[in-house]
């Protein structure tokens, strides 16, 4: 074949690959189709997508051409080891020109009699996912075209990998956090309340949390936190931390102590996590509220007739830091009608500006009125558009019944 010919020909075989058409299937198929034009394209027998499963930092087979048994059987290869193994370590093309048992581990490509080999990474946002290899039967050499061919085709096949990625764990974040997140807030006697969140990126959900809920005392717990990062591996942190919460929640009735057990739990079951907290207690005739904070925001406090305010209450250590100092709880009288309102630091962080800023503003717009307005207010004035971070917002307020003192 002159030079002329051979251009055209592997300008052919890369348009194979382009194909806009490609891009009209579900990942599925694309993936299926992937495989069949890669098989062609190169003239060999076999084609198989292993992609990585990066807990156990091994390559699971999960679609393949003339060697489908690798898939049946759940074939799975650590990186590093065996032909594949070598191919996600060393983020490079492998070319083995004849396969033995001492350069491959994977005993169907023996046992099916494959002769050569050629495999390369596939990459999705800079990181290896997976890897793409084809086969022969007969002793095969396989050129710096062929190589450029099948490496474009991984990269095809990376794109559709991490959409699907992508989707999966999107799917699996928004099922967790719709499990998590109080589907309505419990209608209590003498309380009114309402709460946002508003998600600050694409997967939609993250690790900020809110929780309501009435203990066996009387008293009502209100929660209101964020677990760092974002996305499924911070929802799942988030849901054991509520859950580990609640539980404390009835074997003490003081939240510092509360605060103090679920950092040992965040610091030995959740290690690398951090995490702020703010846990306040509301008293059975709604008159008091009991509150400690680990590293997170103070609460507002909007009494009747008085200036709206930062509550003072200490902020001890985040949870999961180290061993932090005695944490304290602090007693305030919520008058009737007053209002409480909890926040995560997404809703008055900016990067261009000093966080009092955001809280001074933020201070500006709360009022003792009814939680529902409140918390309108809040996000239509001050959440940023777009959302960067992740905003909760949970805000509580104590009846004004008829004939009592807003006084404390």
């Amino acid at each position: 074949m002159d030079e002329g010919a051979g251009s055209a020909e592997l300008l052919r075989r890369m348009a194979a690959v382009t194909d806009v058409a490609l891009s009209r299937l579900g990942v599925p198929e694309m993936l299926d189709e992937l495989l069949i034009r890669a098989r062609t394209l190169l003239g060999t027998d076999t084609a198989v997508i292993l992609l990585l499963d990066p807990h156990a930092r091994q390559l699971v087979a999960t679609a393949a051409k003339g060697l489908e048994a690798e898939v049946r059987q759940g074939v799975r290869i650590p990186v590093g080891e065996g032909f594949a193994g070598r191919v996600a370590a060393s983020r490079r093309p492998v070319v083995v020109a004849d396969v033995t048992p001492a350069n491959v581990i994977n005993p169907i490509l023996l046992e099916t009699g494959v002769r050569s080999l050629l495999g390369v990474p596939i990459f999705a946002a800079g990181e290896v996912v997976g890897v793409l290899h084809v086969g022969s039967f007969t002793p095969r050499r396989f050129t710096a075209d062929d190589i450029s061919l099948l490496q474009l085709i991984a990269d095809r096949a990376g794109v559709a990998g991490h959409i699907r990625s992508a989707k999966a764990e999107q799917q699996a974040a928004l099922s967790l956090q719709r499990s998590l997140l109080p589907p309505q807030l419990p209608d209590l006697p003498g309380l009114s309340m309402s709460a946002r969140y508003l998600p600050g990126h694409e997967f939609g959900v993250g690790g900020d949390w809110y929780d309501v809920f009435c203990l066996p005392s009387g008293w009502t717990g209100l929660v209101i936190g964020d677990v760092s990062g974002h996305g499924l591996a911070s929802a799942v942190v988030m849901g054991r931390v509520r859950s580990a919460l609640r539980a404390y929640a009835l074997v003490s009735e003081d939240p510092a102590q509360v605060l103090t057990m679920l950092d040992r739990k965040v610091r030995h079951f959740e290690a690398g996590s951090l995490t702020t907290a703010l846990y306040a207690m509301i008293s059975p005739d709604r008159g008091t509220v009991r509150l400690s904070s680990a590293g997170h925001l103070p609460p507002v406090l909007a009494v009747p007739d008085r200036n709206t305010v930062l509550m003072d209450v200490p902020v001890n250590a985040p949870l999961g830091v180290g061993h932090p100092p005695r944490r304290c709880t602090t007693d305030v009288a919520l008058p009737p009608g007053s209002l409480l309102l909890g926040y995560t630091d997404g809703l008055v962080e900016r990067r261009d500006q000093v966080i009092d800023v955001g809280l001074k503003a933020l201070v500006n717009v709360v009022h003792a009125d009814d939680p529902h307005s409140v918390c309108s207010v809040v996000m239509s004035e001050i959440a940023q558009e777009p959302a960067t971070d992740d905003i909760a917002v949970v805000a509580v307020r104590r009846s004004a019944a008829a004939g009592e003192s807003t006084s404390p």
